[in-house]
């Protein structure tokens, strides 16, 4: 599984004009399901995000993990991070996991990251989105598992 992650200070996202999920200070986490994963990817990436340690503490080093800080997690599907270039200018998306086993996985990747004590909003799977953030730092993060 592919992630972005954003430290984010707010984020929302509205599909239809109404927004369905949010978050204060914490992450805005952009995820993709790829061909092959499995949950157990699912369960490495959501134990890696909540143990990130991305946020300031009182000296103002990044030593804190989004469980320490109390913060909450904007989670949305985002099959584009699968996006290849290698042979032109138009990205091919067939490394993406098939539209029914990505959202199982990202399904299983909410779940997992709440089950490590992150309270989450979650995006509306295949549903076109409008996504706005303020991104704190900035501080963004690519993460493969």
């Amino acid at each position: 599984m592919r992630a972005l992650v954003q430290r984010v200070t707010e984020a929302s996202v509205t599909v239809d004009g109404e927004v369905i999920g949010r978050t204060g200070p914490g992450l805005m986490i952009l995820v993709c399901a790829m061909q092959g994963d499995s949950t157990a990817n699912a369960d490495r990436l959501a134990a890696k995000i909540a143990k990130l340690r991305i946020f300031q503490d009182p000296a103002g080093l990044m030593n804190l993990s989004l469980r320490d800080t109390g913060g909450t997690a904007l989670v949305i599907s985002q099959f584009t991070l699968a996006a290849d270039l290698s042979s032109g200018n138009r990205p091919g998306f067939s490394s993406a996991a098939p539209p029914k086993e990505g959202n199982l996985l990202y399904t299983y990747f909410v779940k997992a990251l709440r089950g490590h004590g992150v309270a989450c909003d979650t995006g509306q799977f295949g549903a076109s989105m409008q996504v706005s953030l303020i991104n704190d730092g900035p501080v963004t993060i690519w993460l493969e598992v």
